[in-house]
């Protein structure tokens, strides 16, 4: 991209100009926070039962003392040594914020259909201390749209992303589940969001937004993105 070399004063009316749109952008995402907190709930009546490195755990029990849950499910398929990097990416993320949000009422858990001793292998590489769980081969990443028989894939009808992606060779995509708990125990699904909605969990993609080379996509999306080990 070529940039002109101006004054400071053309400089100073060129992000002016700019300012005015961020606020714009600032003020319509206010809005579409409070509606996507507006949502409507689905009452979980189906009891999903995870398998955690101390052994089984239902979805409450992941919510601990907090009456929010979020959950992020993570492209672990069973029997495959592939590590995701953009989920890896995205996970790298968690620790350093739940220390904070975890204080304002919302627990975290990453679910993958992996089996645990698979899961814990890849926790002790990369360093995470958040919560890991498997679905083993429960109804869950399948209820929730992230993962999908080979029936399905061979049919075309694995729908991921609310349908706008039809998925043929992956078994396990990623993306994130919210849960709220009321005082008698009853868990509601409040929110997901798949593909790019996962985006806005991505801190160092924000930084890189603010320099002049952008997220330095030249090869594809997320092309530069590796293991934290591998850089």
């Amino acid at each position: 991209m070529h940039h002109e070399i101006v004054s400071r004063e053309e400089w100073m009316s060129a992000r002016k100009a700019l300012f005015e749109k961020e606020r714009a952008m600032t003020h319509a995402l206010d809005a579409l926070r409070v509606e996507r907190r507006g949502l409507p709930w689905v009452k979980v009546e189906k009891r999903y039962v995870f398998e955690g490195p101390d052994g089984p755990r239902s979805l409450s029990d992941l919510f601990r003392e907090r009456s929010q849950l979020a959950v992020y499910h993570f492209m672990l398929t069973p029997g495959k040594d592939h590590l995701c990097p953009g989920c890896s990416y995205t996970m790298d993320h968690v620790d350093p914020a739940r220390q904070h949000f975890e204080h304002a009422d919302l627990a975290f858990a990453a679910v993958s259909r992996a089996p645990i001793a698979q899961i814990e292998a890849a926790r002790a590489r990369m360093g995470w201390t958040f919560p890991w769980v498997s679905s083993g081969e429960s109804d869950f990443n399948y209820d929730f749209c992230v993962s999908f028989t080979e029936e399905e894939r061979e049919a075309g009808t694995a729908l991921y992303n609310y349908g706008l992606t039809t998925i043929q060779r992956s078994a396990d995509m990623f993306g994130v589940s919210v849960f709220a708990k009321n005082d008698t125990g009853e868990i509601f699904h409040s929110y997901s969001t798949y593909h790019r909605g996962t985006e806005l969990l991505m801190g160092a993609m924000n930084w890189l937004d603010l320099a002049p080379k952008g997220r330095n996509e030249t090869g594809g999306t997320m092309s530069w993105v590796r293991l934290h080990d591998e850089y």
